[in-house]
């Protein structure tokens, strides 16, 4: 099986789950696929091996394939709603600091 062009774009996680007493691994790009593994290093490997089969039956169904983030192009504008009291306790901050809302944000998120 030739494998998919994406499979060493896609962004991988892999952590030490105690209460599975296994390592985890997942792709970000892909929320809903996770598999445990002995080492890292086998978790890894076996993540590429599901998603070379999710990609494979997503094409066979015609779905859309998740693009890679390291692939995708941000526009860099965020929406986001919030209470009216947490907009204004923002306004406030951000005067009392100089700033415009949004830097004022930027400089907490970053």
């Amino acid at each position: 099986m030739e494998k998919n062009k994406f499979i060493d774009k896609y962004t991988y996680r892999v952590e030490w789950s105690e209460e599975d007493n296994a390592h985890i691994a997942r792709c970000l790009e892909f929320p809903s696929l996770m598999v445990h593994g002995d080492t890292p290093k086998k978790a890894l490997a076996e993540i590429e091996k599901v998603l070379e089969e999710s990609i494979k039956w997503l094409e066979e169904e015609k779905e859309p394939i998740p693009e890679p983030f390291g692939l995708k192009k941000f526009k860099g504008n965020l929406t986001l709603r919030v209470p009216t009291e947490i907009h204004r306790k923002l306004a406030i901050k951000s005067a009392e600091e100089g700033v415009s809302v949004n830097q004022y944000i930027l400089s907490r998120i970053s």
